[in-house]
């Protein structure tokens, strides 16, 4: 009693509790954690109009808006919550109870709530691509670019992916060992093609008639429809089916800025009018262009020529072997450039230079890998430390010690928002294999130190903590270089060795060496 009293009571092992305390707050640990998490909402969807918003890209996991019923039918997870909507018809009204509120959402033709969603986090430690599923892509600019124009080409991205409906990603500059500068974008839950179609791409929108450009994306454009009232379907014509394909029709009304109706204008009044069943149009479409690549040609009806009209509508078509995937191709390529419109081009082109995409079950199966492999691990760490020292009251206190360093380490990464992917798991295990090989020096130098009595228990110490600081920043300067490898795709590792070891050094391991003092005392 005496003994577990002067541990209690110590201030290295006080240090430890508060670590610890402070890591559990952070990490926010909740098994019972129902229903399914909001990732993004569309703007101008069913949800937006209702008055659900994204989550900030900022939040803590555990603060995330989550759905918990729908029209009074309980949600306790993804399958659940697939069940329930795919039953939902379309112009209908759906009530949705969330974690933050009662909502009343009125669906559009497609019964689309505009929406994704995903498993309700447990805790607060965010999992990367490798174990929660998504897209990652490393980008190059094709030309050199000043830091200023970095960080506008970086806010354009955030800017193009957000008014996609994108919320849940991360954007953020890298570069190698040879000081090339790199994009890395990581996106949840979409696939490669949709980042792809968005990033890859300059999107250089342009509305010619002729050779004449009239208005552009962007600048040009003042507003752009998103709503179910002016925008989707086209009513007159809708989906149709052809000989081996099926095609869906859009259309949605933007607003131009007074300089580019003006701009229309001119380009109009000097056309002829024709005629085509019964209807008279000009004799020159309205062309519209993405990236150089002519994707719809829009008829100029005859009363437009020569007026400085803002309001206009876009259209386009989406195509599938099937009717559904005819919907969703047009909804995605309808997204896309309404997206265009509103952001206008990036400011330079970017080139590929990597893709991974790992599906959400893939990444389950990541996670629970990585589980049974860590207590595997400890298994065997735990009966080779009592194999070796025969003595419990060793080998226990040093996998404690182990469990406290990995909670704390968590409990850091859930604190600065840091994403554990596979890179972070391996930096993980590179912390408790070295935590357990320092404190077996720790443990050797007091037994040791046992049949020398020469030596001090102040003496022993320091003979053991020596040669941990001196593995430490070996350790550290081994990992800086890490961050920078492979355009920052290492950072994860070389962050959490660096984090780990750091708390080992200054709070864990002083914590144990206390402990096996005090118990190894006579």
């Amino acid at each position: 009693m005496n003994k577990a009293k002067k541990i209690l009571m110590n201030a290295r092992v006080i240090i430890l509790a508060i670590s610890l305390v402070m890591a559990v707050f952070a990490i926010s640990p909740n098994p019972w954690s129902d229903g399914v998490a909001i990732r993004n909402i569309e703007k101008n969807s069913s949800a937006a109009l209702a008055g659900i918003t994204s989550p900030s890209p900022q939040s803590t996991l555990m603060s995330k808006e989550r759905i918990t019923m729908i029209n009074n039918q309980p949600v306790h997870d993804l399958a659940g919550y697939a069940e329930i909507v795919k039953d939902i018809k379309p112009n209908k009204s759906v009530t949705i109870k969330t974690t933050k509120g009662l909502y009343v959402l009125h669906t559009a033709q497609t019964a689309d709530f505009g929406m994704s969603v995903y498993e309700a986090p447990k805790t607060n430690i965010r999992k990367g691509l490798d174990l929660q599923g998504g897209t990652r892509v490393l980008l190059q600019p094709e030309e050199k670019l000043t830091q200023n124009d970095m960080s506008t080409l970086i806010d354009s991205m955030r800017q193009r992916l957000n008014i996609f409906g994108l919320s849940d990603v991360v954007i953020k500059e890298s570069s190698d060992l040879s000081r090339n500068r790199y994009i890395l974008v990581e996106v949840a839950g979409v696939n490669e093609e949709e980042v792809k179609e968005l990033l890859a791409k300059q999107g250089k929108f342009e509305a010619k008639i002729g050779n004449e450009t009239v208005f552009k994306g962007g600048k040009d454009i003042t507003y752009v429809c998103r709503s179910a009232e002016c925008s989707g379907l086209d009513p007159e014509i809708g989906c149709r089916q052809l000989e081996t394909s099926w095609m869906c029709r859009f259309r949605f009304s933007i607003t131009l800025s007074q300089e580019a109706a003006e701009r229309q204008a001119n380009a109009t009044k000097k056309l002829a009018v024709v005629k085509e069943q019964a209807e008279e149009f000009l004799n020159k479409p309205l062309d519209l262009y993405l990236d150089d690549q002519l994707t719809d040609s829009l008829n100029i009806g005859a009363d437009l020529k020569g007026r400085a009209v803002t309001d206009i509508q876009i259209s386009g078509a989406g195509t599938g072997t099937t009717q559904p995937d005819a919907i969703e191709d047009y909804k995605n390529s309808m997204r896309k450039l309404q997206t265009i419109l509103i952001t206008g081009s990036l400011p330079v082109k970017l080139s590929i230079i990597q893709t991974d995409t790992v599906s959400p079950i893939l990444g389950e199966q990541f996670t629970k890998n990585a589980f049974l492999l860590a207590g595997i691990a400890i298994t065997i760490v735990m009966l080779a430390l009592v194999a070796v020292y025969r003595n419990l009251k060793i080998a226990v206190p040093i996998m404690m010690t182990v469990m406290f360093e990995i909670i704390i380490l968590l409990g850091v990464s859930a604190l600065v928002k840091r994403d554990i992917d596979l890179a972070a798991v391996a930096g993980i295990i590179a912390v408790v294999g070295t935590g357990v090989d320092q404190q077996i020096i720790i443990t050797d130098e007091v037994i040791r130190g046992e049949t020398r009595r020469a030596y001090t228990w102040k003496e022993k110490m320091h003979n053991a903590f020596f040669i941990i600081m001196g593995a430490y920043l070996v350790l550290v300067v081994a990992m800086l270089p890490l961050i920078w490898a492979g355009a920052g795709l290492l950072k994860g590792f070389a962050f959490m060795a660096i984090i780990g070891a750091t708390i080992g050094v200054f709070i864990t391991r002083p914590a144990y060496a206390k402990i096996i003092e005090i118990m190894m005392r006579d």
